[in-house]
This record gives C-alpha cells, sequence and structure tokens, in this order.
C-alpha cells in the first residue's frame, strides 16, 4: 500500500428521476428539502452508499447495513470483539493503549480508515474516536424540486377472517419528477497518514463514486431512477495545496439552460480552470 500522493478534491452530479433519493424520517419519509425548496441528500446517507459499493468490491465494512452484513456479526460490538487483536487491546481497560487500538481498527475496516470511527461500548472500559480522511457535505439539488406524492393501497387481507380482498390504504408514497444533485468532498492527506489510508484506497473510492448507485435499487428509488452523471476529480501534488477546496468545488459551473428542468441535458455545467491541477473528468451521460 503506497502513501496518499497529494489531497484529493472532487465533485459528484448525480440525478434522480421520479425517485426519492433520501426520504426524511421525521417528515413522513418525503424527499429532504430546504427552506427554499432546494432538494438534499445527508452526508450519511451517501456515506452509506459509498460503503455498501466498498463492501461490493470485497472490501471489509465496520459499518455494515443489517441486510447487508457478510460476516456473521449482528452488532458493531460483536464485529469490534470479533478482531481478536482489537478485543485483546481493549480487554486491557484503562491500561489499553488508545493510539493502537486506532491502528488496528484502521488496518481491519476501510470504512474506519476513511470517514472514522468512534468506538465506546457498555461496560467496556476504554473508547476511543477516531477522525478520518474523507470528508463529504450533503448534495444539494442544482433547482428546487417538485415533490410528489401518491397514496397506496393493498389488495391482500393481512388478517383471516374477512370476506374477499381488501383494498385498504397503505399510507402515501413520495418521489420527485426530477432533480440534479452535486456532492463534494476532499481527502486529507495530513488525516490519511494516521489512519493508513492509502493511494490504492483513494482508487476505490472514485470507483465507488463512479458506480455509487449499483446495487441500490429499491421501491423509492427503482433502477436506473437514480443516476451519476459527471465526477470531477483533482489529486494534487501537495498535502496543502494553495488553492482552497471551496474555491475548488465552485470552478465547477452550474447553469439551468431552461426555467423547469427536467434532465442532465437541461444544465450547461462547466470547468473554470483555477490556480490548481486540471481534474480528471468522467462522463456517464
Amino acid at each position: 500500500m503506497s502513501e496518499l500522493k497529494g489531497k484529493i478534491d472532487f465533485v459528484l452530479l448525480i440525478s434522480a428521476a421520479n425517485a426519492n433519493p433520501n426520504g426524511d424520517p421525521l417528515n413522513g419519509n418525503r424527499p429532504r428539502e430546504n427552506f427554499d425548496g432546494y432538494g438534499e441528500i445527508s452526508d450519511v446517507c451517501i456515506k452509506r452508499k459509498i460503503r455498501n459499493r466498498f463492501q461490493d468490491m470485497g472490501q471489509k465494512i465496520f459499518v455494515q447495513s443489517d441486510d447487508r452484513a457478510d460476516d456473521g456479526f449482528g452488532s458493531l460490538r460483536e464485529r469490534a470483539e470479533g478482531c481478536e487483536a482489537l478485543k485483546a487491546e481493549m480487554k486491557q481497560g484503562k491500561k489499553a493503549n488508545k493510539e493502537k487500538c486506532a491502528q488496528i481498527a484502521c488496518r481491519e475496516w476501510m470504512d474506519v480508515r476513511s470517514f472514522g470511527q468512534v468506538f465506546a461500548f457498555k461496560g467496556v472500559d476504554v473508547s476511543l474516536g477516531i477522525r478520518g480522511p474523507v470528508s463529504i457535505h450533503q448534495a444539494v439539488s442544482q433547482s428546487p424540486v417538485d415533490i410528489i406524492s401518491m397514496q397506496i393501497t393493498k389488495s391482500v387481507n393481512s388478517e383471516s377472517g374477512k370476506e374477499g380482498k381488501a383494498s385498504d390504504t397503505m399510507g402515501t408514497k413520495h418521489r420527485i419528477g426530477f432533480g440534479l444533485y452535486v456532492v463534494k468532498g476532499s481527502v486529507n492527506v495530513q488525516l490519511a497518514e494516521k489512519t493508513g489510508f492509502s493511494q490504492e484506497d483513494a482508487d476505490i473510492l472514485k470507483e465507488a463514486l463512479k458506480t455509487l448507485f449499483e446495487n441500490d435499487a429499491s421501491s423509492a428509488r427503482p433502477e436506473g431512477s437514480m443516476e451519476v452523471c459527471r465526477l470531477y476529480w483533482w489529486q494534487h501534488d501537495e498535502k496543502t495545496p494553495k488553492t482552497p477546496s471551496a474555491k475548488i468545488h465552485r470552478s465547477v459551473k452550474i447553469t439551468p439552460k431552461v426555467e423547469r428542468p427536467k434532465s442532465f441535458e437541461d444544465y450547461q455545467v462547466e470547468w473554470e480552470p483555477v490556480d490548481s491541477v486540471k481534474p480528471e473528468v468522467y462522463d456517464f451521460v
């Protein structure tokens, strides 16, 4: 594993068509939106999809979804204790070397050395927090989104004793007509050196972003409704480039061509040169 060559910045453009990209559980699972009507996808949701792609690519993941668990463990505590080296060190309680615990966890699980993790379990004296090098913003749509709601029903009996089939209302399903979302992120070299995040890990992250919605289909996001449109990837030569990440992220200019965009082609997307390396650009539409 080779050391990370230099700081990384990236901008990912993704589209949602007749899908719910990220439901808000506190608002009836309606697609997230801000007070101005622009759609949002939380950074936690994006990291979950990246973790799933890491897992699909054969990487060991600590924070696994219950329905995708591939190691037989039913909780984070079980998974942590399943690592014999980590378990042995943490058993020492207050005498445990937290730095050694962090090194073991980062070496064992890719998402820990990428995003960081808090290890704090009831009844265990030692707890530690690991700060990861990969930071991701919440995604925001480039135009206000229209939320479409529809009631759904069932036509079968949930309980016996009813005559015939009952068409009972089950609830409401929400989606947006169309939205183009922008995901911004960076990889910090100094933190990568601490967690062991390597250049090879960065290449895996890039591939995960390119294929973010593979194996992610659901009733809320039917196959093909979520799409990666374009990826801008900057790999700098320096650990701390002169050009800040905010300016690099702003160098991608997105302008709607029509009043109500309904596809990626309804936007004009341009990259404005800045005082930094040129990005690698990957088009998927």
